[in-house]
């Protein structure tokens, strides 16, 4: 089976064999596209999240935010195991449970990093597969799975939605086989993007149905177009897009201008449960859980070297910095620099962003490049340094760096490193004797 897969992809083999495997690697990147972000839930049975990728939404609303999570949902969300926890086989599972008093418990998570768009001109594409709860009919009534994302300005205002922006790139209720997809925008009630309701579109699980099989739920947004849209897809076939010209060129603006997260949560009740029949009612079974094989983003285009066959990184090409599959200490946020996009921000001596599987080819490189500005202090400077493999391996090449005239005042500075060929793991660190920040980096590269 899994040679075939290699062979047919997942669902050539759903098809000639009539099993849809329960845990299937993320697939790499094809041509012109990066991994920005992946977990694959692998760990052990009953374990928790990984908390450097995830954090947990817990009670009933954000701090000072609206009551049930702004929707009328009734559930109380926990970090606790039984409500979120991995299978072992490497799934995510994410499960309701009702108490004998008949409250409600489920789980919530979010994605750390807020940073989640594509470059200027380029694309971002965010995908999940998915076994929704295996519950149908009244057994099923309250259920409201979702796999979605938050404009990153809400994140600690919590009243600003629906302006900031949200992509539904999944929701589903009442065990329906059914997927939805929606963008919310403007504002609310009604504006130009009809809300509550959104602008959205739905279809159907095919082969089995969304609660009785895997399928992968997709949302691509292109900047590459004009005008600029937001697609939607189920199991690679797309069946709703929303451009930008459907609405006013503020409302798109106010509503695409940053990152994003990323949410996976199972809800119980709430007003979308509610127009199809309402619940959780005492005919509903909890236990059902939304089981989630793994989490990819990729990112197309906008000025970073489209990867060698295989996936990985371009040495030779322009590596985002925000693009690190890991980090420490750092920020991300927007730049003004030309191409836009995010930088690295407010960076400091310790800390450090890794970049995964760079590939520097059978010619030897011989320098490094960073974009880098910097509004420290008078005294205050510190080295960029590239390791290799490890954060714990000596530097082969660094550059020192000090006020450039403002956190957004660039330049390109270049440094000799020691040769090097073939694929690697790429730190940058960075190291000040002084702790104030004392660097933003936008993007880096190398060269012979």
């Amino acid at each position: 089976l899994v040679a075939a897969i290699g062979t047919l992809g997942l669902a050539a083999v759903a098809a000639a064999t009539g099993v849809v495997p329960a845990d299937a690697s993320a697939p790499a990147p094809s041509a012109g596209w990066s991994q920005v972000f992946l977990d694959d839930f692998d760990g052990a049975a009953g374990s928790g999240v990984n908390t450097s990728n995830w954090q947990y939404d817990i009670g009933t609303s954000y701090p000072g935010g609206a009551a049930g999570w702004g929707t009328g949902e009734v559930e109380t969300m926990t970090s606790s195991t039984s409500n979120v926890a991995l299978d072992g086989n490497g799934n995510l599972l994410i499960t309701p449970r009702r108490d004998g008093s008949g409250n409600w418990t489920s789980g919530r998570i979010e994605t750390k990093r807020t940073d989640f768009q594509p470059p200027a001109g380029g694309k971002l594409r965010v995908q999940a597969r998915i076994q929704l709860p295996n519950v149908t009919g009244a057994a099923a009534k309250g259920y409201w799975p979702a796999f979605w994302m938050l404009g990153a300005p809400f994140r600690g205002n919590y009243w600003n939605w629906p302006s900031v922006g949200e992509l539904d790139i999944m929701e589903n209720v009442q065990g329906l086989n059914t997927d939805w997809s929606t963008v919310h925008c403007g504002t609310n009630p009604g504006g130009p993007c009809n809300e509550t309701t959104g602008i959205g579109g739905s279809t159907s699980c095919t082969g089995t149905t969304c609660q009785a099989g895997f399928h992968t739920y997709a949302m691509e947004w292109d900047r590459s177009t004009s005008p600029e849209e937001i697609r939607f897809y189920l199991d690679g076939v797309n069946f709703h897009t929303v451009r930008a010209n459907q609405v006013d060129a503020t409302t798109w603006a106010n509503a695409t201008n940053h990152g994003y997260f990323v949410i996976l949560n199972v809800a119980m009740g709430g007003g979308f449960p509610g127009a199809f029949g309402g619940g959780p009612d005492g005919g509903t079974e909890p236990g059902h859980p939304m089981t989630v094989d793994y989490v990819q983003v990729l990112q197309s285009g906008g000025g970073t070297t489209p990867p060698p066959s295989g996936g990985g990184r371009d040495a030779y090409g322009t590596i985002q910095a925000e693009s690190y599959d890991s980090q420490s200490g750092t920020t991300t946020e927007s730049t003004t620099d030309t191409g836009g996009g995010q930088d690295i921000g407010y960076v400091s001596g310790g800390d450090w962003a890794l970049y995964k599987g760079v590939d520097f080819g059978s010619t030897p490189a011989a320098q490094f490049k960073a974009r880098v500005a910097s509004g420290a202090a008078d005294g205050v400077s510190g080295l960029v340094e590239v390791r290799l493999d490890s954060r714990s391996n000596a530097p082969i090449g660094s550059f020192a760096v000090g006020n450039t005239g403002g956190w957004q005042t660039w330049r390109t500075v270049p440094a000799n490193i020691s040769s090097v060929t073939g694929k690697h793991d790429v730190y940058l660190t960075f190291t000040s004797g002084q702790p104030a920040d004392f660097v933003n980096v936008n993007w880096f590269g190398f060269g012979h």
